[in-house]
Formats: structure tokens, C-alpha cells, sequence
């Protein structure tokens, strides 16, 4: 392997647990769910609420760092939109791969002579609080974990979650394991008592990506959800009509081979409903018109309400009604009439299955962009692959880094022994073959016992090279260490490191140069997945 490599891209199919749907987006081939065209010359017509849309960007960017793109937007500038929910520490590293893909895609109609800005969306109003509450950061070779436990009483919307004291201590105990960094110092700035976690989030990525000029927004106050409360309307209004038109489209979905991200269920709706008292986010039911009730009805926990009831706080306390996962992407590109949305894979099929509520509602649908994706190799690990002579696909290939060490251990048998086992396995192999393609031949039953037979004799053979080359990893240790320690680097747990590794973590390394890094192999177009040696 080059020694000077940077950067490799490799196609989408090497990534394991890619959904078809992904792997046919990618592949240009899902036209009649998603529109697939490149970011349109011009931007959609700003909407009348974009004066005070852009007054909300400036209050919640008031860093000088983002003057440039505020005065784009005053001008009427594009946007590429992004998000993620408000994690701890930053969240994992797929969260930055967001930010890194607007940025790249707006600088990218900038030059084309369209300019574009890249907005953050904070999605603060989600809930749950366990994927939220932790992070791990890949320190010493071996993955160190923090969690906030003081999970609140109610289901509150993750925005508004306050950090007890008790944050103090995470924020120290991260901050030595990370080391002094400029990102160290925005995460301690961050993340303090009596901030919520989406402040404190907002702070990390804006320090983050200062230089980049990312603006991040948060829609969960009551001046986002009154301008948004068009799309808010439609959906207590048609609700009827969305569910119908959803079930269909998943029908379509699963018809064409495809999943369903979001089980439309007979009482589901697009809507939660924020409890006045409590604050917790609950999920509207929709219970079906009836002839005592021919408008139907809504129900949050033991509650029920008329559509009147609903639409009254939405006039009232607009803040109250809150989008659920395939309304909020509509919601999203009501404020900002974006050109494009960079998603990952499980939002890309969110966007498959909404693409009738933007139809309705829009009366057109955004066209989506898949994010970034990348592993970031340390120097270290990066020894380690050369030293064995592994790609990355390599690693992705194996079940768990048991199966790596077996891998390394067959690499590292003397020489005589790999050809002999080679030789032997090559032989048994064409003769086998040979053999029953001749007694099939012959007579079908007898043919289907030899291929039975044959499978056994396979089967031991490969248990042979499983010996040898256990006998190997127990005559050299360093196997088992060095595959324990690229599975946690590279592939933790069998899944990509980017859903698993904090983010912080990689900044604090290895500085806040690391943003632009990102933004320009971003900007490569690379149609798959990237290895970035750091």
C-alpha cells in the first residue's frame, strides 16, 4: 500500500448492512421514489417568512464567524440542510460527515455561480434519550464510554434536557482521557451545568466549524413553529388523506423489493404534542371518523381532542405541535426552500417514503444527497495494515475481530505451511469437483450424495486450516492484540466506526484542521465509503 495514501474510496457495496434501497439510490437507480438530479442551478422562490427566518439565524449565530454566510442569506442565498439529534459530546462521527457534506455541496454552487450557505439543523425536539445520553471515545487502542444517567422523569424533547451538575464530571474525566486542544476547550465551554443539550451541542459544532461558516438552527421554540405552521396545519388537517396516501406508498415500497423506514400503523400520525405541564413530547393517535365523531378524533396518552381542539394550540402555542419523522423533512424545506438535504442512509429512506407528503404539501420534493462516509485511520492502525497487508474492505469482510485474528494468523504462517495447505486444499478442491460432476452424471441421486459427501470433505479441510492457524495466533500473541485493537479502531462491534466513535475525539486529536479535511473529501464525490489516514 502506498505510504503517501491520504485518502481511498471504495464503492457503497463494501459497506456491510447497506439497505437495498440505499444501494439503489446510490446507484441512480430509485427514480420512482426520489428525485436523483444534482443541486438545481437556480434555488427554490424564498418564502415570505424569509426576513425573520434569517433575523432567528442571526440571533442563534451571533459568532462574527458567520457573518459571511448571514449575508449571503440576507441576499438570498441557496441552502443545503443537514442534522442530526443533539448527542453528548457531539455524538458520534457520522454527525460532522453531515456538516462536512453541506458545506462541500454549498461551496460547490457557490462556484457555479449560485450561491448556497450550509444550514445544521438541530433536531432537538426528538426524544429519546437513550440513543442521545452517551458517546465513546477510541482512546489507548480500546473504546472508553460516558453517559449522562440522570435520564429525565418525563419524555422530554432532548433540546430541553438541562445538564445537571453531574456533567461537570463527565466533562472533566473527557477532557483528561482528550487532552488539551482547542477542541477539548469548546467542549468543556459547551458542555456545562444549566445548559441544555442543544445548546451545548450548538456550541461544540459552532466552534467546530467556525471556519467553515456552518450555520446551525434550532426549530424547537414557538417562532419556527409558527412560521412552519403551514405544514403543521395540513398535517392535522389532511391527516386522513396523508395516512392513505403513506400506506400506499409503502405498499409501493415493498412491492418494488423495498423497506419501510416507518411502520404507518392504522392510528398513526405526523404529529406529537408537547404536554403544557409536563413538557413531555407525546405521539397524536388518529382515531378514525366515525358517525358519532365524522371528523374524527386525536388521542395523546389518556387525552383526546378534536381537530378544532388541536388547531387552537397550534394558533395559540404553535411550539406545542411538534413533526414526527417523515413530516419533519417537509417541515424543514417549508422554512428554508432548500436545494438539497444531505442524509444518511436510514434518512434517505425516510425521504422515500415522504416524498408524497412534499408532493402535497410542497407541491415538490427536494432532492436528497447521500452524506459523506469515511473511516478515519490513525497512524497506528494504519502501521498495523500495512504490517499485515489488510485493506479496509478486508477488515469489513470479517464477522468479528476473532475471525481478523484467524485472518492474521493464516498471513503470518511460515511459508511452507501456507503452500502445503494451499497446495492441499487446491487439490482436494478439483478433485472433489471432478469427481461428482461425474457420478451426477451418472444418476442424480447419486450425484446429490456425492455433493453431500463432498461438503464434509470440505468442511475438514477448512478445519485444518482453522488449526493451523490457531497454533499460530497461540505462538504469537500480538495477533489476538493487534486484531482486537483495528476491530475497535475500524469496525467496532461489526458496525461502521462512524456510527460508534464520538467525534470530539478525533478533533481533539488531531485539530480542527480535521473540519476542512472532511469538507474537502467531502467535495471528491467519492460514491461509496472513504478511508482517510490521518
Amino acid at each position: 500500500m502506498n505510504e503517501l495514501l491520504t485518502a481511498e474510496c471504495y464503492p457503497v457495496t463494501v459497506t456491510p448492512g447497506q439497505s437495498r434501497l440505499f444501494l439503489d439510490f446510490c446507484a441512480k437507480a430509485l427514480r420512482t421514489f426520489l428525485p436523483l438530479d444534482e443541486i438545481p442551478a437556480g434555488r427554490p422562490p424564498l418564502p415570505a417568512h424569509w426576513p425573520e427566518l434569517v433575523r432567528m439565524l442571526e440571533t442563534q449565530n451571533p459568532s462574527p464567524a458567520a457573518a459571511h454566510a448571514l449575508a449571503a442569506l440576507h441576499q438570498g442565498a441557496g441552502t443545503i440542510l443537514t442534522g442530526q439529534q443533539v448527542g453528548l459530546f457531539g455524538g458520534p462521527l457520522f454527525t460532522p460527515y453531515k456538516a462536512a457534506t453541506a458545506i462541500a455541496r454549498a461551496r460547490a454552487g457557490a462556484r457555479a455561480g449560485h450561491p448556497h450557505v450550509a444550514i445544521f439543523w438541530l433536531a432537538s425536539e426528538d426524544h429519546d434519550f437513550a440513543e442521545i445520553n452517551q458517546v465513546a471515545f477510541p482512546a489507548q487502542r480500546e473504546l472508553t464510554k460516558f453517559a449522562y444517567e440522570n435520564r429525565p422523569a418525563a419524555a422530554l424533547p432532548a433540546g430541553r434536557i438541562v445538564f445537571d451538575d453531574s456533567i461537570a464530571v463527565l466533562v472533566e474525566r473527557a477532557a483528561e482521557l482528550l487532552g488539551p486542544s482547542p477542541a477539548t476547550d469548546a467542549l468543556i465551554a459547551a458542555y456545562k451545568p444549566g445548559r441544555t443539550f442543544a445548546q451545548a451541542f450548538a456550541g461544540f459544532y459552532a466552534a467546530i466549524f467556525a471556519a467553515q461558516g456552518l450555520l446551525i438552527f434550532d426549530a424547537e421554540g414557538r417562532e419556527a413553529h409558527r412560521l412552519g405552521s403551514t405544514v403543521l396545519r395540513a398535517a392535522l388537517q389532511r391527516a386522513d388523506e396523508f395516512h392513505a396516501a403513506l400506506t400506499e406508498r409503502g405498499q409501493a415500497l415493498e412491492a418494488a423489493g423495498y423497506h419501510v423506514q416507518v411502520a404507518v400503523a392504522p392510528q398513526s400520525s405526523l404529529l406529537f404534542l408537547i404536554d403544557a405541564a409536563s413538557g413531555a413530547r407525546t405521539a397524536l393517535k388518529r382515531i378514525a371518523p366515525s358517525a358519532q365523531e365524522p371528523n374524527g378524533l386525536w388521542q395523546a396518552e389518556h387525552q383526546t381532542y378534536t381537530t378544532a381542539d388541536l388547531l387552537g394550540i397550534l394558533d395559540a402555542e404553535p411550539e406545542r405541535i411538534s413533526p414526527a419523522a417523515l413530516l419533519r423533512p417537509v417541515f424543514q424545506d417549508f422554512l428554508f426552500a432548500t436545494s438539497a438535504q444531505a442524509a444518511g442512509p436510514a434518512e434517505i429512506a425516510y425521504l422515500a417514503q415522504s416524498g408524497v407528503l412534499f408532493e402535497r404539501i410542497l407541491g415538490r420534493q427536494t432532492p436528497p444527497i447521500a452524506r459523506f462516509s469515511a473511516t478515519l485511520i490513525e497512524p497506528w492502525a494504519g502501521d498495523l495494515l500495512r504490517r499485515h497487508e489488510l485493506t479496509l474492505e478486508q477488515v469489513f469482510a470479517e464477522d468479528n475481530a476473532g475471525s481478523l485474528a484467524q485472518r492474521l494468523a493464516a498471513r503470518s504462517m511460515p511459508p511452507e505451511t501456507r503452500i502445503r495447505l494451499a497446495a492441499a486444499g487446491n487439490a482436494l478442491d478439483a478433485e472433489l469437483t471432478a469427481l461428482v460432476e461425474w457420478m451426477q452424471s451418472q444418476d442424480k441421486g447419486l450425484g446429490q450424495s456425492a455433493e453431500t459427501a463432498a461438503g464434509k470433505m470440505r468442511y475438514q479441510m477448512n478445519r485444518l486450516r482453522t488449526l493451523a492457524a490457531n497454533f499460530q495466533l497461540q505462538r504469537e500473541g500480538t495477533l489476538t492484540r493487534h486484531a482486537n485493537s483495528l476491530f475497535d479502531a475500524l469496525y467496532p462491534g461489526g458496525v461502521l466506526q462512524e456510527r460508534v466513535h464520538g467525534a470530539a475525539y478525533y478533533f481533539a486529536r488531531y485539530g480542527l484542521d480535521l473540519a476542512e479535511t472532511l469538507c474537502m473529501q467531502a467535495a471528491n464525490l467519492c460514491p461509496g465509503h472513504t478511508a482517510i489516514w490521518v
